[in-house]
């Protein structure tokens, strides 16, 4: 027997709540008709006292902060952005700002966004554009920018696509059936608060639509560029929103380079809020290669939510170094049978930073297979990881072959990681393992290069690359890799430009 002992709930005088949470979101309160214009200020309150007493007035001025900044138009919103900001808004009435009392952030300090001063960022001039070194700047031929949240269309390249493959923002969709199928898309899932604050701030949803059986033979490069931001020392945060809904439907293929980087080689401040969800067809294919490489000072915050029917394939390849805050939420569900999954992960914090990976994988049906590799680097004294993986294989999920390995190096004394992987087994006919090692380089390594006549620095060095080498090879495209692998050397070399 569980006893449970709670403490007695103070409801606070009814007064004081319609003073303080009318002031903070009454248009997340009240809906707001297609007639009323976004500038009025007609403010009225309505809402139940058991609401208000578990809604986060922070939170909810933060909402209201981000509905504003959006751009009023002539016409309403599509229906499936309209959607969206209508559920976002009403979860966030009861979701708080979570703190390290709350599980999935017991080791991730999120003070540093909450006590800056969010601004919304508004789209930028396009005269501005042509100046910005982003233009030549892209790895592949099919390439989209998306600067602080905004699609450019003059500086992205779509000319190859196959026919049938759509690319771009909802508001530029013209064809009727895909507008359909994007409409009937309903998530069953629903994320954290910064997916519902994505929710509510996304001036658009960017489309990636792949029709039955088509396969995209060059992958998709889509280069978000964070531009505007603060100096490190000033307590504003833009804040930008990008989101991304990519359907592949039965049988199709497509390859998909995400990168999320900063314009400027200083280290501006700034909040990179994104979210992609990605739907994959029976029998389709999606190789999914995501890199991170913001301002050591910036907070970039990730969502990436998968659903896979029957027999489809998912292949996730990611190298994250940058952010003082960065935080990917990765969350997989296989929804039919003889379905594949295989994430591969690595992190390097080489600053006062904090790399944070919470997976979690749902499998439902007979015969999935699922592999999960994550390795991390902490080469700071004040450098922190976090890994939190949850492999959850329920009843039905019969003959499930699913493996989880987590590996992380430590070359600093007081360098932090913390771990948590996990097996959550209900079906009896499983073959399922997992495991976790964390150490500095071992003395056996060392010896064994000294013992060949190398250094021992130069020793370290190529031990450190090859740890990282074993993820960093596995992206699909060659340049890719190179430029992934150019960008971890440069980081880990020890002299003091580059800590």
């Amino acid at each position: 027997m569980v006893i449970s002992i709670l403490p007695p709930i103070v409801h606070p005088p009814t007064a004081l709540i319609s003073q303080s949470l009318s002031s903070c979101l009454p248009n997340l309160l009240t809906p707001r008709s297609k007639s009323t214009p976004r500038t009025s200020k007609a403010r009225v309150f309505t809402q139940s006292q058991t609401l208000a007493i578990l809604s986060d007035p922070h939170v909810l001025q933060l909402a209201e902060t981000l509905e504003d900044s959006l751009q009023p138009s002539s016409s309403p919103p599509l229906p499936p952005l309209q959607k969206l900001r209508d559920i976002s808004s009403q979860s966030l009435l009861s979701t708080s700002w979570p703190s390290r009392k709350d599980e999935p952030f017991r080791f991730t300090d999120t003070s540093f966004i909450k006590n800056s001063h969010i601004e919304p960022i508004s789209p930028s001039e396009s005269q501005s554009l042509a100046s910005l070194p982003v233009s030549s700047d892209t790895l592949l031929p099919l390439h989209v920018t998306i600067l602080d949240g905004y699609v450019v269309d003059s500086l992205s390249q779509l000319s190859e696509l196959p026919d049938g493959v759509f690319v771009g923002g909802l508001s530029s969709l013209n064809s009727e059936v895909t507008m359909k199928r994007v409409s009937e898309y309903a998530p069953n899932f629903q994320g954290d608060l910064f997916w519902l604050l994505n929710g509510v701030g996304a001036p658009d949803i960017i489309v990636v639509y792949v029709p039955e059986g088509c396969r995209v033979e060059s992958p998709l490069h889509l280069k978000y560029f964070s531009l505007k931001g603060s100096e490190k020392d000033s307590k504003i945060l833009p804040i930008s929103n990008p989101r991304v809904l990519v359907l592949v439907e039965k049988g199709g293929e497509i390859g998909i380079v995400e990168e999320h980087t900063g314009v400027d080689e200083t280290d501006k401040c700034y909040w990179a809020n994104s979210v992609m969800e990605i739907v994959i067809g029976n029998g389709a294919k999606v190789s999914h290669s995501y890199i991170q490489t913001q301002s050591l000072d910036a907070a970039h915050v990730k969502w990436t939510s998968v659903r896979q029917e029957s027999t489809s394939i998912y292949e996730l390849t990611e190298v994250s170094t940058g952010g003082k805050l960065s935080r990917h939420n990765l969350h997989v569900q296989q929804l039919g049978p003889d379905t594949v999954t295989e994430l591969s992960t690595f992190h390097l914090s080489i600053g006062d930073q904090i790399q944070d990976l919470h997976s979690k994988l749902v499998m439902d049906h007979p015969r999935g297979v699922s592999r999960q590799l994550h390795k991390c680097i902490v080469a700071h004294s004040l450098g922190q990881a976090v890994f939190d993986g949850n492999v959850q294989v329920n009843r039905d999920a019969q003959q499930t072959d699913a493996g989880q390995l987590t590996r992380s190096l430590l070359l600093e004394p007081r360098a932090t990681v913390n771990i948590k992987p996990n097996l959550q087994i209900i079906a009896d006919d499983v073959k399922c393992s997992h495991g976790a090692a964390i150490s500095d380089l071992e003395d056996d390594q060392l010896f064994y290069f000294q013992a060949r006549g190398i250094d021992i620095e130069t020793a370290r060095k190529a031990l450190i690359i090859s740890f990282a080498s074993e993820v960093i090879e596995r992206f699909p495209n060659t340049c890719v890799q190179n430029k992934v692998e150019g960008l971890v050397r440069k980081l880990l070399d020890p002299t003091p430009s580059s800590r």
